[in-house]
């Protein structure tokens, strides 16, 4: 694995006279400048290798979102059938929400204590979805999802904004107190996304979880400093139109649009 490199030094002249290197008035005026997390990637290289990278990077919420879906023992569905998010390998193929297959071309992975709030305070609790909750296997056992997992399912209250589409909406929107609750390890938690060549809907478990994709926006309150740095973490692409089009429209990103834009 390739050590992780020092941040490069814009970057830390950046995070050492704006907390969060971003245009955001209400960011500008917090008191403490962020943490670093430790992020690690495969990829798929051009030619069909596997790299696998270490990086230090913010530990900010766009970072943190790339890598924080899936915990450890989540069953993914591919072409020979079920496998643990942790044993997947850029190449594996993928069963996406229409019956195609994808190859994972991205895989990141990185700790966290969920019991302690992240950067700004964030809540970074994970979501512990028991059995058949959603319907009969959905899932076919509980999942343990992280802060950024998006399912594509309407939960009750946005039904009418959404206008009878099934939308990608954060786990936490259906934390109920029963069969999906709010949960949080007081120890470190492995978790873990992945990339496909297209944004899509995947099957963990029996449930549809999207795949990453950081929003058509994400990038436009990052410096110039620290957008090198978050495009670091993704070999496969040099721009972040290459993440392509949102596959469904997401919940909880504002106003809701069929490509979120």
């Amino acid at each position: 694995m390739t050590p992780p490199a020092p941040l490069p030094r814009s970057v830390q002249r950046a995070l050492q006279t704006a907390p969060f290197a971003i245009n955001d008035p209400a960011a500008l005026r917090a008191q403490h400048k962020p943490q670093l997390r430790r992020y690690e990637v495969l990829s798929l290289r051009p030619g069909g290798g596997i790299a696998e990278t270490c990086h230090v990077a913010p530990a900010l919420q766009l970072f943190e979102d790339a890598f924080c879906a899936f915990s450890r023992g989540s069953m993914v569905e591919t072409e020979t059938g079920l496998v643990a998010v942790e044993d997947l390998l850029p190449g594996d193929r993928i069963i996406t929400g229409d019956g195609t297959a994808q190859p994972l071309l991205w895989k990141g992975r990185t700790t966290l204590v969920p019991g302690r709030p992240g950067s700004q305070g964030r809540n970074l609790r994970l979501t512990r979805i028991m059995a058949d909750s959603f319907g009969i296997q959905r899932p076919m056992s509980y999942v343990l999802a992280g802060p950024s997992a998006r399912l594509l399912n309407t939960p009750d209250h946005l039904r009418a904004q959404a206008d009878g589409m099934r939308v990608l909406t954060p786990v936490q929107q259906f934390q109920d107190g029963m069969n999906v609750i709010e949960t949080a390890p007081p120890t470190a938690v492995e978790l873990f996304h992945i990339c496909l060549p297209r944004h899509a809907v995947i099957r963990v478990a029996g449930l549809e979880f999207e795949t990453y994709h950081p929003g058509p926006d994400a990038l436009r309150t990052l410096s110039p400093a620290m957008r090198a740095v978050y495009l670091n973490l993704f070999p496969h692409i040099d721009q972040c139109a290459d993440f392509g089009d949102l596959a469904h429209a997401r919940a909880g990103d504002g106003p809701m649009d069929a490509r979120d834009t």
